[in-house]
């Protein structure tokens, strides 16, 4: 089997799963398994792969999202008992007394905790951050969840542009600068990325005040007393939990939990810290300090949230799936890896390249040549469609050399096409349903990923554009 004819068959399978997560004929974990394995039995039949080769492949793909799906559990567990605890009635309290009746304030609230939580760089953590806590005031106030997932990722995005996030480092790797020097390039589209986030916020804003939103607004009014005895019920379950007295110390845990998270991630200090223990560690102290040396309360308050953890954890072991089978290929050494790319060619010594590698390639061999002089706004203006399709690490470390290759045929500088990829693609980083993050932020908002990427598309893809209009008024990108 070609390598076209693999390119073509990837292609074809991420069509399939987004077809049938639009359609809503299956969950996203039932999807993420099907299609791949689908593909790979194609692959199998056509001899591009031997049979024990998949399995290693998904074992390949269990050891990247492995450790997002502890992630995962854990902080919906940590943060499940700091909401029973009463902590963010608190908190959200303040923040209600701050703005009021104010969707739109509420909506760049929601944005300013983004941009700032994600300083570290760190999608997982950030949501772990900013949806606990806005998302009650969200549920109050009548505002949809999928706009407080909107605001979220694309103040993330423009933040996730910082010299130690993920992918400015992958791209200054691949055309070898120092990621500090490729910040400061793109340092002016940041500015200008953060202020379209928060304008972006107070237009959100306006959408849910106008459809009805608000503590007193027309949602509100329509429901009535409809639900006041549920909420009653609710609301008595939860004082049985609450734990007043302990504000304080919850607050000072939490805090301990987010700094460790982000000093584990810290390359200098040399710490290492897996991103999931301190929601382990976390979820173990607030359990005995608030409710005690208790096993039986113990497990009623993980069964309370061992539901959500499940359904998410289901889905990224699905990913897992996914990830193998399309991002991995297999070295000389007969081991599922993810191979650096140089011009097209895989730095590592690879038998077989993997299935997104074959989709890149496939790209660049149909791309028209007259496009190739403004090939960095070309790829711009496509790098939103793409992170449906490619992870971060294939993007990257597949696409980009590629890209660098094609643009150096046609005497484009490899600078222009990096910052081009990395702008614009970051805009959408967390919708891309191959950016295990984005699958941890659905799921803590309650949201199906398809609704996710249904409601914020088409805003991230115009977002993107705007900030790579700005790189040609810069003079970052030529026309």
């Amino acid at each position: 089997m070609s390598e076209t004819v693999v390119g073509i068959l990837g292609l074809l399978t991420i069509a399939a799963i987004v077809v049938t997560l639009f359609k809503s004929k299956t969950q996203p974990a039932i999807a993420f398994i099907i299609w791949p394995t689908i593909l790979a039995i194609a692959l199998v039949i056509g001899g591009y792969y031997k049979l024990p080769e998949i399995s290693k492949l998904i074992k390949g793909g269990f050891g990247s999202t492995g450790s997002t799906a502890a992630l995962f559990v854990f902080s919906v567990l940590y943060f499940g008992i700091m909401t029973d605890a009463g902590m963010f009635d608190v908190i959200i309290g303040k923040l209600m007394k701050l703005v009021g009746d104010n969707v739109i304030g509420v909506a760049i609230v929601t944005a300013v905790i983004a941009l700032v939580g994600h300083l570290d760089g760190g999608g997982a953590s950030t949501f772990c951050i900013v949806i606990p806590a806005m998302l009650p005031v969200y549920e109050r106030m009548h505002m949809r969840k999928t706009t407080l997932l909107r605001i979220a990722v694309l103040a993330m995005g423009v933040l996730n542009l910082m010299p130690w996030a993920g992918p400015t480092m992958r791209a200054a790797t691949v055309i070898d600068m120092p990621a500090n020097q490729l910040w400061m390039k793109i340092l002016p589209i940041q500015i200008f990325g953060i202020l379209l986030a928060l304008v972006h916020a107070g237009f959100a804003g306006w959408q849910e005040k106008k459809r009805g939103a608000g503590l007193h607004g027309r949602l509100a009014q329509e429901e009535g007393t409809v639900n006041l005895e549920t909420q009653q019920k609710a609301e008595k379950a939860v004082n049985e939990l609450a734990r007043p007295k302990l504000f304080w110390f919850n607050i000072a845990l939490t805090l301990c939990v987010i700094a460790l998270l982000i000093v584990g991630g810290i390359d200098s200090l040399g710490l290492d810290i897996p991103s999931y223990y301190p929601f382990m560690l976390g979820t173990a102290v607030a359990l005995f300090v608030n409710y005690g040396f208790t096993a039986k309360m113990h497990k009623k308050i993980i069964n309370l949230h061992a539901g959500p953890a499940l359904m998410m954890c289901s889905t990224l072991m699905g990913a897992a799936v996914l990830m193998g089978i399309l991002v991995y290929g297999i070295n000389d050494a007969g081991k599922a890896v993810i191979a650096k790319m140089e011009n097209g060619v895989a730095t590592d010594k690879m038998a077989t390249i993997s299935v997104v590698t074959c989709m890149a390639n496939l790209i660049k061999n149909i791309l028209p040549k007259f496009l190739g002089q403004n090939l960095p706004l070309v790829i711009g203006f496509l790098s939103v469609p793409l992170a449906l399709a490619f992870d971060t690490d294939s993007y990257f470390f597949g696409m980009l050399p590629v890209v660098i290759g094609i643009g150096a045929s046609f005497g484009v500088d490899k600078l222009p096409i990096a910052i081009a990829m990395v702008v614009c693609r970051n805009c959408a980083t967390f919708i891309s349903p191959m950016v295990p993050a984005t699958l941890l932020g659905t799921g803590l908002a309650e949201v199906d990923i398809k609704d996710h990427i249904k409601a914020s598309f088409l805003y991230v893809w115009g977002f993107s554009i705007l900030c790579m209009i700005v790189g040609v008024i810069f003079g970052l990108l030529p026309i």
